[in-house]
C-alpha cells in the first residue's frame, strides 16, 4: 500500500494514500479493513500484478471507481459501466432534498427518474421509502441494464423497473416524484474538467448545447405534464444555473422552491411541486 501511494503521489494523484488502500482491496478481494486486520499476511504475485497495472491506470486519471467497477452512493453499492455516469457525492443532495420535504415517508408513492444511468437516484429514494415503487428511464440500453442489475443487487428490483426512452416520451401516468440529473455541462466547460470526469464519463450524460440548459427545457415541460397534482420535480443543477432553472420551472407552471445547496455550497437541488392541472 505505502509503495502504490507513493507511485500516486510522484504522479501528482490526490488522495493517494487512499486510492491505494481501495485499490490494493480490490486487487486481493477483500475489504479495506482487512489490510489493517491482517498486515502479516503477504501479497501473491499475481494480486500484486493487478494492483500495479490499477496503479497504472490511476496514474492515468482513470477514476478509482471505473478501476473498481462501483460506487459508493447514499450508503449504498452501485455498479458502474462505461455507459453510466459515476454517481457523485453533489447528487446525493437530490436525494436529501425530496426525503425532507415528503411527510409520509410510508405512503405508495410512484417514483420516475429521468436519465437514470446507474439507477442511483431511483433507487437510493426507494431505500428509504418502504412502499415506493418507481421507473428509470434512459435513453442507453446498455444503461438500463446496469441500473437493473443494481436494483437486483439491493434487492429492490420488485420495486423498480427501468426501460429504454427519450425524457418523458410515451409516458402517461401521474407522477408523485419525478427526479432527474441531466447533462448540464455546457460545451464552452470542457477544458475546466478533470481528465477523471472528461475521459471516462459518458459525454452524453455530461453535456448539452445552450451552455448546459438545452435538456432542462425540454424534460422540465414534459415531467410537469405527467406530474400529478400535489407532486414534487427535483432535478439536478450545475454551478450558477439555479435561477434559469427555477425560470424554466415557473414557465411549465409548477412553483418552485428554494434551491438546495450541497455541501460546497452550490445550488444542486432545484424542486418545484404542481399545484394545479393547468400546464402549458
Amino acid at each position: 500500500m505505502r509503495e502504490g501511494a507513493e507511485r500516486l503521489s510522484a504522479a501528482d494523484i490526490d488522495g493517494a494514500r487512499i486510492d491505494a488502500r481501495l485499490l490494493l482491496a480490490e486487487a486481493i478481494n477483500k475489504d479495506t479493513s482487512y489490510l489493517f486486520g491482517y498486515p502479516e499476511k503477504e501479497v501473491s504475485s499475481e494480486n500484486w500484478v493487478s494492483f500495479q497495472e490499477m496503479i497504472s491506470r490511476r496514474i492515468a486519471r482513470e477514476p478509482v471507481s471505473r478501476i473498481v467497477g462501483c460506487r459508493e452512493f447514499w450508503s449504498l453499492n452501485f455498479n458502474i459501466s462505461p455507459e453510466t455516469l459515476d454517481p457523485r457525492p453533489d447528487s446525493e443532495t437530490l436525494i436529501s432534498a425530496t426525503l425532507e420535504l415528503l411527510e409520509d415517508k410510508t405512503q405508495p408513492l410512484k417514483i420516475l427518474d429521468l436519465g437514470t444511468g446507474s439507477g442511483c437516484l431511483l433507487l437510493a429514494l426507494l431505500s428509504e421509502l418502504p412502499n415506493a415503487t418507481g421507473l428509470g428511464v434512459d435513453i442507453n440500453q446498455a444503461a438500463t441494464e446496469v441500473a437493473a442489475l443494481n436494483a437486483d443487487n439491493l434487492s429492490l428490483g420488485h420495486r423498480a423497473q427501468f426501460q429504454i426512452g427519450n425524457w418523458c416520451e410515451g409516458l402517461s401516468n401521474e407522477w408523485d416524484i419525478i427526479i432527474s440529473n441531466p447533462p448540464y455541462i455546457g460545451q464552452h466547460e470542457k477544458s475546466e474538467l478533470e481528465p477523471e470526469v472528461l475521459d471516462y464519463d459518458p459525454p452524453s450524460a455530461l453535456f448539452a448545447d445552450d451552455k448546459g440548459m438545452k435538456d432542462y427545457r425540454t424534460l422540465i415541460p414534459q415531467a410537469a405534464m405527467i406530474l400529478r397534482v400535489g407532486g414534487l420535480l427535483v432535478v439536478e443543477a450545475g454551478k450558477g444555473q439555479s435561477d434559469e432553472i427555477n425560470s424554466v420551472m415557473t414557465d411549465a407552471k409548477l412553483v418552485c422552491k428554494a434551491a438546495i445547496k450541497d455541501l460546497g455550497g452550490v445550488k444542486r437541488a432545484c424542486v418545484a411541486s404542481k399545484v394545479s392541472e393547468q400546464i402549458v
